[in-house]
């Protein structure tokens, strides 16, 4: 310890942070709370504390629980590494590899597999506090949490490592908490990344978070937080951001990766914005406003749906059909304004067949204003019994700069269902690609060049 405020897991004298760092947090945990008893010594008292994590490698077989306020926990490098990659290539290739593991200052999440009973028994990080006032300022920063391995989850599926379960979390806060951040943390290879309740003023900012089943989510009720500057990727099965019952979200800036089952799902959100993002996917069902989502604006970002190239995860989907919607909103009052929407699949794999896929399907509610949405549809022949590549690096960039030889693809820009009333649709589709009763919505539609 340099001071008495400031502690290194290496250094603490209690345990080894190496065999178990959850036990030496918890117990400069219990030295900060042993030592920080007065709440008002000269207009202060309680000032917190910093637990740093030096580079290297520290098991963690005891959650570490959070009960303070002004703590933060920081190592020297996010340390992220694609596990997917290494799970999915063979043996005699890895033998050639520079590395095979994350790196950086990174925790190993070692907790037994009972432990995983809910989302807050397997975290490695758990942050709980009852009273008041509401827990604050607790910071995760700069380090690595690994779950290691996915498991048999008894599907069926020949691959474990694939299935996305475990039963492990990286940080999970179960108390209502004000201004939390988390900045430049590494998470993989967890069921759950980051998922937390009741926030308020949350930060999730700059982070890796990706080959988990869920990436960020956001649940119980918050208000005024942002995820912004964030690499995402979930899973076939889960959320790359998810948050309900929110108001005042700012999703901003965020490269969103294409294998989750949804790139943002907004669940009672209201009043927040969705800007400036880069969202790719292998599956309908991009975005999701669902349970009456309102006066929510999503502006200036870029779609792009197209078919997954890599061989080991081509069997894999999330089970929604093109006729779901790429885009499906459910609720009053949202803006869907200025977008770049592309979606780029043959039609051989159009499902259900001979379809015309949706793009965006506006389900139920009122007053949607969807305009300047500019959106591009293409098909490229390509050889259903073609082996797909196994190189996950080449295979996927190769799809994703392939803009030779594409075709139109018919497709139904907008959709407007009969509950879905008094919408306004202008500039996102011609004349023959916008479903809608035109006697109860208002629309302008796209020019259509001539010849």
């Amino acid at each position: 310890m340099c001071n008495q405020n400031d502690y290194d897991v290496t250094k603490y004298p209690e345990g080894n942070a190496h065999e178990d760092i959850g036990a030496v947090i918890n117990s400069i945990i219990s030295d900060i709370k042993a030592r920080q008893k007065d709440r008002d010594a000269n207009e202060g008292g309680k000032p917190g504390a910093v637990i740093y994590i030096p580079p290297g490698d520290y098991r963690l077989r005891t959650q570490v629980l959070i009960d303070v306020s002004y703590l933060k926990i920081v190592g020297s490098g996010h340390g992220f590494t694609s596990s997917s990659i290494r799970f999915n290539t063979p043996t005699e290739e890895l033998a050639a590899w520079h590395e095979i593991w994350p790196g950086g200052s990174r925790v190993l999440v070692d907790l037994p597999p009972e432990a995983g009973e809910s989302d807050a028994s397997g975290a490695a990080f758990c942050v709980k506090r009852t009273g008041n006032p509401r827990i604050s300022s607790v910071e995760f920063a700069d380090f690595c949490i690994d779950g290691l391995h996915f498991i048999d989850d008894g599907s069926g599926q020949d691959d474990p490592e694939n299935t996305y379960r475990n039963g492990k979390t990286g940080i999970h806060v179960a108390s209502a908490n004000d201004s939390f951040r988390i900045t430049g943390m590494g998470l993989v290879y967890l069921e759950h990344g980051i998922t937390i309740h009741d926030a308020d003023a949350l930060a999730v900012d700059g982070n890796f978070v990706a080959e988990c089943g869920n990436c960020i989510q956001l649940k119980g009720m918050g208000q005024a937080s942002r995820i912004s500057n964030n690499f995402v990727g979930a899973g076939y099965r889960g959320h790359s951001i998810y948050a309900e019952n929110y108001g005042g979200i700012l999703v901003s800036a965020n490269n969103v990766f294409p294998r989750g089952a949804s790139s943002v799902h907004f669940s009672g959100v209201v009043r927040s914005s969705i800007t400036g993002n880069r969202f790719h996917s292998f599956y309908p069902g991009m975005l999701v406003f669902s349970e009456n989502c309102c006066e929510n604006l999503v502006s200036s970002n870029h779609f792009l749906r197209d078919r997954e190239p890599w061989a080991p995860m081509v069997k894999y989907d999330n089970g929604r059909d093109d006729l779901f919607g790429l885009l499906r909103i459910d609720g009053s009052n949202n803006s869907v304004i200025a977008n770049h929407i592309s979606e780029t699949i043959d039609v051989q794999f159009i499902r259900p067949p001979s379809e015309k896929p949706v793009i965006i399907r506006l389900v139920s509610g009122r007053g949607n204003y969807i305009a300047n949405n500019h959106i591009v549809t293409t098909t490229e022949k390509t050889d259903i019994n073609a082996a797909p590549n196994s190189a996950c690096f080449s295979t996927q960039v190769g799809a994703l700069l392939s803009t030779e030889n594409l075709q139109t693809l018919d497709a139904v820009s907008v959709l407007v269902e009969q509950a879905s009333l008094r919408n306004t649709v202008l500039d996102s589709g011609s004349e023959t690609q916008v479903v809608m009763d035109r006697s109860v919505n208002a629309f302008r539609g796209t020019p259509v060049p001539v010849g």
